[in-house]
């Protein structure tokens, strides 16, 4: 157990950073007009699926074609799983979107490429190991998504 404490306390530390550093981000991408902010980053709304709870939460984004998609390591992402469309802020603007995960192996590895590619940033944030082809690794990468890794899609809707 105390081998994996400081892990913990690393994960624990970066939650406590990412809480306070989410508030005045919160503020800057709700803004009705694009910031610097807002080129990687959009504001995500939703409500929680058991407990109705609204959350607004910053979360990275990268475009792929017509969609947006954005890394889903967290539990935010089980509220996605029914297709309800939910609103974002992204530049600006508020848009509706109806969320897909992304399960496949072969397509979250295409998808995770996508993001390093148009958001390095947010690929910082996967630590998936390659191999020396470039590829990810297969056993991390599924067993990340057994434990709820995925991609989400964000398909704008016409009216959005």
């Amino acid at each position: 157990m105390a081998a994996n404490q400081p892990s913990t306390e690393l994960t624990r530390g970066r939650a406590r950073m990412m809480k306070v550093l989410n508030v005045p981000m919160r503020a800057v991408l709700g803004l009705p007009f694009p910031t610097p902010l807002g080129k990687n980053l959009m504001l995500l709304s939703y409500k929680g699926r058991k407990t109705g709870k609204a959350y607004r939460v910053p979360v990275s984004y990268a475009r792929d074609g017509e969609v947006l998609i954005s890394p889903g390591g967290g539990r935010w992402t089980r509220n996605f799983r029914d297709g309800r469309p939910v609103r974002l802020r992204l530049r600006g603007r508020d848009l509706t979107v109806r969320p897909e995960l992304v399960t496949d192996a072969t397509e979250v590895e295409r998808l995770i490429g996508v993001i390093a590619r148009e958001n390095p940033r947010a690929a910082n944030f996967i630590p998936l190991p390659r191999r020396p082809d470039g590829h990810l690794e297969p056993a991390p990468l599924a067993a990340a998504i057994e434990h709820g890794f995925g991609i989400v899609r964000w398909h704008v809707s016409p009216a959005g």
